[in-house]
């Protein structure tokens, strides 16, 4: 199963992953970027690799490259290939990197193909307007291979059209062919490609989003089902249920002092990054009451940030602005110069994230929010900081 799109790539490909491994099949997941550990790249069902697999496919691929160079992307998805060929795994759900069409997944014919949504993002390497994204996201539909899409009705959708029909390859799209409805109490419905509606879903990602991610993964089980991989009712629901994918919308607490005083600390952390990611943990935050929202941000420097920071920080009450390690992150004064005026007053720039960590618990009262965002690469930090490693033996 090859996964495109803007965002929502990782919520479809972790809820596939679920949903399949409950049915009892052995399903292999890629994904990128990692939050701390690039082990958190590669599972089989459950598991993520073990160290000695991982070294084992890393000096094969060294040994076979005798000093020919290739980039950090195409070596680990050359090793999650290796991996699941040697594991035998039943169906290998394969994540998308950047864009599509030159993209290094794009060397396999898969039973399935996945658009997510198209919106702007990385606009150096994809194009400056949404018809030349599109096309990069559509590069990975092959000849003869059903799409599953959930884009919106826009240039995107005709882009992906038309590939679509260039290629002989059928198209199932979200709110024509196939769609999710919310109902009470936090559950929704999902009406199939074929067949009576499934009621009365839990779908453990949350967000209003999420039921466009969550319905595009059931329509793809379906045409998985057609290509000889069922799944049982039991299975959808339980994989719905028990579905994970840490640092996007992840909502956890933690002790604020000794257990006796009972205090603690609310957090949000959210790897939201582009225009359009930021603007569906906007509109999520509702969904998680606080007093007030403590906001702690970093973005890369290569991004559009301007929109996204005059998005979300009319609704903080405090902003931290804060840098990960590397080189292609905005310093905290380049975040700062690009807030709304009114916005400026109640930020602060603090250049280390533990230290960011540390002054939103120091301003947090009880009833706060302390949402960490803009960046996976902070999501990735302060995660290993509040929680520990992803990969238990990392």
């Amino acid at each position: 199963v090859h996964v495109a799109g803007t965002n929502g790539k990782g919520s479809v490909a972790s809820t596939l992953l679920a949903v399949l491994s409950r049915a009892g099949y052995r399903a292999g997941l890629y994904t990128s970027p990692h939050l701390s550990s690039v082990r958190e790249r590669f599972r089989i069902n459950d598991e993520y690799i073990p160290r000695e697999e991982f070294a084992r496919h890393a000096t094969r691929i060294h040994d076979i490259l005798a000093g020919r160079q290739i980039t950090y992307f195409e070596f680990t998805t050359a090793l999650a290939l290796l991996w699941f060929a040697d594991r035998q795994v039943d169906v290998a759900i394969m994540e998308v990197g950047l864009g599509g069409r030159l993209d290094a997944t794009n060397v396999i014919t898969p039973l399935v193909g996945v658009i997510t949504n198209v919106s702007m993002d990385h606009e150096a390497y994809l194009g400056t307007t949404l018809e030349a994204v599109a096309g990069e996201k559509a590069g990975i539909v092959k000849p003869g291979v059903p799409v599953v899409a959930g884009v919106g009705n826009d240039a995107s959708r005709m882009v992906v059209e038309a590939t679509c029909l260039k290629q002989g390859a059928d198209l199932y799209l979200l709110g024509r062919d196939f769609r999710a409805e919310p109902e009470e109490g936090g559950r929704w419905s999902y009406h199939p490609l074929a067949g009576p509606p499934l009621a009365g879903i839990e779908y453990r990602l949350q967000g209003g989003h999420q039921l466009a991610n969550g319905a595009v993964a059931l329509a793809t089980q379906e045409i998985l089902a057609r290509k000889g991989l069922p799944v049982p009712e039991s299975a959808i629901r339980a994989g719905l249920r028990e579905v994970h994918w840490p640092g996007r919308l992840e909502h956890f607490e933690l002790p604020a002092g000794p257990p006796a005083n009972g205090a603690r600390y609310r957090y949000l952390l959210d790897g939201a990054h582009n225009p359009a990611g930021v603007e569906s943990l906007a509109a999520a935050l509702g969904s998680f009451p606080h007093r007030q929202l403590i906001l702690v941000w970093a973005s890369m420097a290569d991004k559009d940030v301007a929109p996204m920071l005059a998005a979300i920080a009319p609704l903080a009450h405090r902003l931290l602005l804060t840098k990960p390690a590397g080189e292609r992150a905005a310093t905290p004064e380049q975040l700062l110069a690009m807030l709304p005026e009114e916005a400026r007053t109640k930020a602060e720039c603090v250049p280390a994230i533990p230290a960011a960590l540390d002054r939103a618990r120091e301003i947090a009262a009880p009833d706060d929010l302390i949402c960490v965002a803009g960046s996976l690469y902070l999501v990735g930090a302060a995660r290993k900081l509040l929680l520990g490693e992803l990969v238990a033996d990392e």
